[in-house]
């Protein structure tokens, strides 16, 4: 398994390690204070060597020789960048920066990544915005994801008491719909992710995972009754790197309307932004949200930078523009920075909760992956990782039909779909996987290792 050095143990870099440290991966982290800030609490896996990201004793200890990957996430993008530089000079293969400067990525920047030998650079703010510009360009705030070089999707969208799905056991779900192949891959309620067998039953407000074919799934969210809309209008609440930037990437493709607290910073953006609609007021001021038109949105994004503001400006908003919510759209998007307050968000109302250290971590995760994985997506909301993998000859997997494997009692593991005969094909209970060949799991975030293990020799 591959080493890997992460430099800082803020949210990012302790997350990673977390992960990789459970999926077997060889860590080794260096972070000035682990143990006074609580950093390295959880950590009994990773080898921490207390001191400066910057100091040569401490690479020296690391063993830059066996080290593939580093991982520079401290909070100071110097630091950062001069590591990739002392990485590339160490003979380290691989570097990822989290770079927040925007000036890296320009066209006209003096400097860009591959002149400071990085690999990956993370930029946490615009990840965020690209995934809520993403989230409401698809389908009224209901999440799709291509996977299998977009022969295949996922989408994830929440059941209410009206649905045809509602308090059905998905045995019944599947054999109602035998006109085209599908699969619930993945239940989640309240603070539970289930993977779930043919007896689990979808309960209203579940938010539900169906995975089918690209040409099939406009027909699946017609008979589950999921409506495919475009958005007129978006709200959002905070000016700041990520809201700024959300207006900034949806142009003149919707309706925009910002909110921002501060006065000079509001006429600042009023004077950038010239396809968006600047308003000066507080977040919480139900009237102004009134004025501002919130009745007539579409989609509500809070990406202030107070984690209660925005869940509670998303209740509010919701409450506010019912009428529309009742028709399938008037969605709410939430950034939200702790992560202990997601599931929060999304059990009291909130339709979708990002959170930007999860999606830069993510983004690192797969990047680091792919030399294993053909693919690997997350949804939000789930704690799931959809994986696109190949079977390796002698694998456990290839060696009984799915029926006999148990993997969604014991281990947790759903084998969505596998690629035979030049086509995806749902998989089902008497499907045998076969050496060699491409297959569509999901599985828990903890039980990944135990996934890479199943297609393995």
């Amino acid at each position: 398994m591959e080493s890997i050095l992460i430099l800082g143990l803020g949210g990012v870099g302790r997350y990673l390690a977390k992960r990789f440290a459970h999926e077997g991966y060889s860590i080794t982290a260096i972070d000035r204070e682990p143990g006074e800030t609580g950093h390295g609490e959880g950590l009994s896996d990773v080898r921490v060597i207390r001191g400066d990201a910057m100091d040569a004793s401490c690479w020296r200890e690391a063993d830059p020789k066996v080290v593939d990957f580093l991982i520079a996430v401290t909070d100071n993008d110097a630091v950062n960048m001069i590591a990739s530089l002392m990485a590339d000079r160490l003979g380290i293969e691989k570097k990822i920066a989290r770079v927040r400067s925007r000036q890296l990525g320009i066209a006209d920047a003096i400097l860009d990544a591959r002149d400071l030998k990085i690999d990956l650079a993370i930029h946490p703010e615009e990840l965020a915005a690209r995934e809520i510009v993403r989230l409401i360009r698809r389908t009224a705030g209901n999440e799709i994801i291509d996977i299998a070089q977009g022969q295949m999707q996922v989408l994830a969208t929440r059941v209410d008491e009206t649905s045809p799905l509602a308090g059905k056991p998905l045995r019944a779900v599947s054999t109602a719909y035998p006109e085209f192949p599908f699969r619930v891959v993945a239940i989640a309620r309240g603070i539970r992710t289930i993977i779930p067998d043919g007896n689990d039953e979808i309960l209203p407000h579940d938010q539900v995972l169906f995975m089918s074919r690209r040409e099939n799934l406009p027909q699946l969210m017609d008979r589950v009754g999921v409506k495919r809309e475009k958005s007129h209008g978006v709200m959002i609440l905070g000016g700041g790197l990520v809201g700024s930037r959300v207006a900034e990437l949806l142009g003149k493709s919707v309706d925009v309307r910002l909110i921002e607290r501060d006065y000079e910073k509001a006429e600042a953006l009023s004077l950038r932004l010239d396809n968006t609609t600047v308003l000066h007021g507080n977040e919480l001021d139900e009237h102004l949200l009134i004025q501002c038109g919130i009745e007539e949105m579409d989609i509500f994004v809070a990406a202030t930078g107070e984690n209660q503001i925005n869940i509670m400006s998303c209740l509010l908003a919701k409450g506010l523009m019912k009428e529309r919510t009742t028709k399938g759209v008037g969605k709410t998007i939430a950034l939200v920075d702790k992560e202990d307050y997601l599931v929060l968000a999304t059990t009291i109302g909130t339709d979708i909760a990002l959170n930007k250290k999860i999606l830069a971590a993510n983004e690192i995760l797969t990047f680091v992956r792919r030399g294993g994985w053909l693919s690997l997506a997350h949804v939000h909301g789930f704690d799931t990782e959809v994986v696109e993998l190949m079977a390796a000859p002698g694998s456990p997997i290839t060696r009984a039909p799915l029926s006999r494997q148990n993997l969604s009692s014991e281990e947790r593991i759903l084998i969505g779909a596998v690629f035979r005969d030049g086509r995806w094909r749902t998989a089902v209970g008497d499907t045998h996987i076969r050496e060699n060949e491409p297959v569509i799991a999901v599985c828990e975030e903890h039980n990944v290792r135990d996934l890479r293990d199943l297609f393995s020799v």
